[in-house]
């Protein structure tokens, strides 16, 4: 696929509104004594409320690059992000009303050893000053939304990985995020855990109605969770295509084994392998 022939659309269709998400001229460089990296450059999109879009690419695509900048925790060097309208990043500062409306889910848990499950969810609603009975109650009601009751006096050592990942994710949706944005979540679980951790997050994101950022290597991964598809080039990062999947949800693991769920894993394995 040349670049000349490529269109990419920013916005999904069928809504009016102001997107969730607005990504205009993005880039990123780092300077080194080396030079000057190109991490992404010139990245336009389009995010809508209760979208699951899903970014893949090579490794060193800048797909993290991307994801911190959405999140507030890395400036861009150009271009503009906006949350609900309102600009993310004023200069290298980022504007707290804005940042507040983010949930981040990274590869590691990160959760704290020396607190339980429930305390672990409830603690960024404890640092926002939500009183002890309403933020122990609302960990509660999320530990049940991530499939954790029973564990809620358990240690982070005493949980399974996928346990832990789904803690994590309650913790991140303490807070109710207006935006979700999650790094390779999956990536240091099993094949089998991760499975089934996909048909979790994909119930829960149905429930909460969560408009979600997904950073994967895994394509099969993207295509079954998302509704857009997002390929990223090497570096620089641009887009190089968006590719939708139309199929209804809840998906069940069945879908893997369907002709229209291959053609398009097929179609961005064969683009990825055309940067070789």
């Amino acid at each position: 696929m040349s670049n000349e022939t490529l269109t990419v659309p920013p916005t999904a269709p069928g809504t009016g509104d102001v997107p969730r998400l607005r990504i205009q001229g993005v880039g990123r460089d780092f300077h080194t004594r080396a030079g000057v990296t190109h991490a992404v450059a010139g990245v336009d999109l389009e995010i809508q409320r209760g979208e699951f879009v899903a970014v893949i690419g090579r490794s060193g695509c800048g797909k993290t690059t991307l994801l911190r900048m959405i999140g507030g925790l890395l400036p861009p060097t150009a271009g503009t992000i906006e949350v609900d309208g309102n600009n993310l990043w004023r200069g290298e500062s980022v504007e707290p009303s804005a940042v507040t409306k983010l949930g981040f889910v990274f590869q590691e848990a990160n959760l704290f050893p020396w607190l339980s499950v429930l305390d672990n969810i409830a603690l960024p609603m404890k640092l926002r000053g939500v009183a002890q009975t309403a933020r122990r109650a609302r960990a509660s009601e999320l530990a049940a939304l991530v499939g954790l009751t029973g564990f809620e006096k358990s240690y982070p050592r005493e949980l399974s990985g996928g346990m832990r990942q789904r803690a994590a994710i309650a913790r991140a949706l303490s807070t109710e995020p207006e935006l979700l944005l999650m790094d390779e979540p999956f990536g240091a679980l099993d094949a089998l855990t991760r499975e089934r951790m996909n048909l979790e997050l994909q119930r829960i994101v149905l429930e909460t109605k969560s408009t979600v950022v997904f950073v994967t290597h895994d394509i099969p991964e993207a295509v079954f969770l998302a509704d857009r598809v997002v390929h990223m080039t090497p570096r620089p990062g641009r887009i190089r295509q968006i590719l939708p999947v139309t199929t209804p949800k809840p998906r069940g693991v069945d879908l893997q084994t369907t002709p229209e769920f291959n053609d398009i894993v097929r179609q961005l394995r064969a683009d990825i392998d055309e940067e070789d």
